[in-house]
């Protein structure tokens, strides 16, 4: 089994919601989906846990500051500033910040209202 398997739970990150787009009005066949940014802050250490899927709820992401490790497929990889990744349907993973200050993400996704 990859490193994924024994994801930890999340601690040391914190979300802020900065914008939702209701998408139902704006393109046919999107009732309750919503497009929503977020600004992901990740404390050194923190975790974006346990491993998790994106089926249904497409992501990209943009770093701004510090170095977050994307942990798929048994592979650690990590993204520092100016970078950004998708994640789809086949992205199964969770996120660490092993550095010594903060992180922060921008993440784009579409959810689906409850």
């Amino acid at each position: 089994m990859g490193n994924e398997q024994v994801a930890p739970e999340t601690k040391g990150v914190m979300v802020k919601l900065l914008a939702t787009v209701d998408l139902g009005p704006e393109i046919e066949g999107m009732e309750r989906r919503q497009l929503r940014t977020r600004m992901v802050t990740f404390e050194p250490r923190g975790v974006f846990g346990p491993i998790h899927d994106h089926i249904g709820r497409p992501v990209t992401v943009y770093i701004l500051q510090g170095t977050i490790t994307d942990r798929r497929n048994g592979v650690a990889t990590d993204y520092g500033p100016g970078v950004g990744w998708p994640e789809d349907r086949n992205t199964t993973h969770w996120l660490e910040n092993r550095g010594t200050i903060p992180a922060l993400e921008i993440s784009v996704d579409i959810v689906t209202q409850e």
